[in-house]
């Protein structure tokens, strides 16, 4: 009697249960059901033998957390098998071409399983031909850029492996999306890993081995370089955020070149002081003789007067091409107003001195037949009667500036002395129109056929150089 006071009295009193112990409700103690109830609560509170501690460090508090308290939380849904558009588009970082293959899929708790062959969905067996996608620290999202077909998400592993799954069903899809989501959570916290995430955002982004400190899913903070964190934003699509000290830094950079830029020295100033000299080569040709004073460019001059001297009897004169490199050297040195003597045996070969003239004549801004003055001369040499085209050419060449007037003037008289030398030196009227046609002329906007615009081009030089004559008046003293 007095042991049922005792039990009766304990029913009336709370139990006090030791922390950790599984608490139980205590009904009535009316039936065999109560007793029952009451032995088990009173073997839960046996508890006054030590526990073990629970370790504190990360990764041992992340797998308990796992196994116990947060088993509803972390464990994902293991899918046991379905028939999957698979198709991967990178391996390691290397891109590949994308195949779409239908894969038997099996989800594990931290793994993804590619099977050609159904009967190996159970296990990775020896020799197999599973594709085995580790799901730890990886990324998955939905994607609509990689591929045209509707309900595609990728995979992207931390070795930066990439893999593009597709179902037509979009339930299955969202399913599978969900599952795998779950278990790349819950294996990447179990591993003590802290994936990457984009900046204000919950996507996670991959880790990418050719990055410094992030090769692994060590949660060392040692190891997470936050230098590097522009670059991974640019992996991951985001849009750059720049710090308050970048934008200093960009503001005192723009202020510097402001200052630079004022205070940087006109151009005739530098002129004045020597440092930079006017050059002779792409000169306009106004421009040119009115700094040296004449109507004729003097290397013009020096130029005809060297091939008159040496050149005349020269076999394929103006036809022949010299040395480029000495035509630079040449050209360099007229540039540079250096004292230019073409009896130097270093300018010993004729054709140096003629390329350098067709060089200064093909790099004038303006060509020496005026763009302006393109179209008339095409006009003009169409016409039939030779009074009436001799009479409309000439009457264009006068309309030209005076420094184009001179210099043309002087060198068709220079080649129709050529042509006085035909036998030896062997050029024609043809072809000195072939050479000199797209040398002296050109239009401005080559909008019709390029063809025929190089026809019309040595037909007048060659118009011209026959009739040079009448045409400059050189008979006359």
């Amino acid at each position: 009697m007095a042991g049922f006071t005792n039990l009766q009295s304990a029913k009336q009193q709370p139990l006090v249960q030791p922390q950790g112990a599984v608490q139980m409700r205590i009904k009535s103690s009316q039936t065999s059901g109560d007793r029952l109830s009451q032995s088990k609560s009173m073997v839960l509170q046996e508890s006054d033998l030590p526990q073990k501690p629970i370790s504190r460090h990360r990764r041992n508090q992340s797998q308990h957390n796992v196994a116990v308290a947060g088993a509803a939380l972390f464990e994902p849904v293991e899918l046991k098998g379905e028939h999957l558009n698979v198709a991967k588009i990178s391996d390691s970082g290397k891109k590949q071409r994308k195949n779409w293959t239908s894969m038997w899929t099996v989800l594990t708790l931290d793994q993804l399983l590619f099977n050609k062959d159904r009967q190996q969905e159970s296990a990775q067996k020896p020799g197999s031909k599973t594709d085995v996608v580790q799901l730890c620290g990886a990324v998955v999202e939905w994607t609509t850029e990689k591929s045209s077909r509707k309900n595609v998400f990728q995979i992207t592993t931390n070795t930066g492996s990439e893999y593009l799954l597709q179902v037509e069903s979009n339930s299955t899809a969202s399913k599978w999306y969900d599952a795998i989501r779950k278990a790349v959570n819950s294996s990447t916290k179990a591993d003590g890993g802290f994936p990457l995430r984009r900046s204000n955002s919950t996507e996670y982004l991959p880790r990418h081995s050719s990055l410094p400190g992030y090769g692994s899913a060590s949660p060392n903070p040692k190891q997470r370089n936050p230098v590097h964190r522009r670059s991974i934003n640019m992996f991951g699509g985001s849009k750059l955020k720049h710090s308050t000290s970048d934008s200093a830094d960009k503001n005192g950079v723009k202020n510097r070149l402001k200052k630079f830029i004022t205070r940087r020295p006109s151009m005739k100033t530098l002129q004045e002081k020597g440092l930079i000299k006017d050059r002779v080569f792409g000169c306009h040709l106004l421009t040119l003789c009115e700094r040296e004073g004449t109507t004729v460019p003097k290397f013009v001059q020096t130029c005809l007067d060297a091939v008159n001297k040496r050149g005349l009897e020269v076999d394929g004169i103006y036809r022949v091409s010299g040395n480029l490199a000495t035509i630079q050297k040449l050209r360099f040195m007229v540039d540079q107003e250096e004292d230019l003597d073409l009896d130097h045996s270093q300018w010993e070969d004729i054709h140096v001195v003629t390329g350098a003239l067709k060089m200064f004549f093909r790099e004038l801004p303006e060509p020496l037949f005026p763009f302006r003055f393109f179209q008339p001369f095409v006009e003009a040499i169409k016409i039939k009667e030779s009074k009436h085209k001799i009479q409309a050419v000439k009457k264009l060449i006068q309309e030209l500036p005076r420094p184009n007037q001179d210099t043309m003037k002087l060198l068709f008289s220079h080649l129709h002395r050529v042509l006085a030398f035909s036998r030896k030196n062997l050029m024609s009227t043809q072809g000195i129109g072939i050479v000199f046609g797209p040398t002296l002329m050109w239009p401005e906007l080559d909008a019709g056929n390029m063809a025929v615009n190089m026809v019309y081009q040595n037909q007048i030089v060659e118009f011209i150089l026959i009739e040079s004559r009448e045409i400059f008046n050189l008979d006359r003293k």
